[in-house]
């Protein structure tokens, strides 16, 4: 009992668990804003992509995003940015279009496996381009995917420690600093295991629900 209470100590993990809590909120609010904007601009870059020029020179940017690591993206672009912009600020965006290249691609896929004879019976009808877009391909090509863009929302979730290279305290970096106030880690890094576990493992069960209910359909 002894070797155990000096192992963990309760009242420490009380006393720092506000402090943990707060770099959680760091984090998720990163993961939040970051992923709606690789949303919104993997959809922008995969309907984009469709035409000719833009499409080659789209392709090989996200190639390039996809093929460097996501920490020497951050310092990059943390390094030439101007001084008066948050490093919060920064690692969102660079978060976003990082993983804005890998929902682009999921969301060619779904937009490929659309039948082709529904596109020529749009052209047949005479309807709009934007109505075949919005009320036709999009509907059938985001409900396919839903489950791969999910799968980037736990991974971006899990990749947002690496923000901390660029200075931002989120909840790693919250435990790498007040574990080294009393030199306890054990406390601090296992809470961030648990803080992880209590944020992922629902948002996965809602990923899951989400699947049964559109992909089945």
């Amino acid at each position: 009992m002894e070797f155990l209470n000096n192992l963990w100590d309760f009242e420490y993990t009380g006393e720092v668990l506000p402090d943990l809590l707060s770099g959680l909120v760091v984090t998720v609010q990163a993961t939040g804003i970051g992923y709606a904007l690789a949303l919104t601009l993997g959809l922008f870059i995969a309907v984009v992509r469709r035409v000719p020029f833009f499409g080659a020179l789209l392709h090989f940017l996200m190639e390039f995003i996809r093929t460097t690591p996501l920490v020497i993206q951050l310092v990059f672009v943390f390094t030439l940015a101007p001084p008066d912009v948050s490093a919060f600020t920064i690692g969102v965006i660079v978060l976003g279009i990082h993983y804005a290249a890998y929902t682009a691609e999921v969301y060619r896929s779904g937009i490929e496996g659309v039948a082709k004879g529904q596109w020529e019976a749009s052209r047949a009808l005479s309807l709009p381009t934007s109505r075949t877009w919005t009320a036709i391909v999009l509907p059938q090509a985001i409900r396919r995917v839903i489950p791969a863009l999910g799968n980037y929302l736990i991974a971006m979730f899990k990749d947002t420690p690496l923000l901390f290279a660029i200075g931002v305290v989120e909840l790693l970096a919250m435990a790498q600093q007040v574990g080294s106030k009393d030199f306890r880690y054990v406390e601090t890094f296992t809470m961030v295991g648990f803080l992880f576990l209590l944020v992922s493992i629902p948002s996965a069960i809602v990923i899951r629900r989400l699947e049964k209910r559109y992909v089945a359909v």
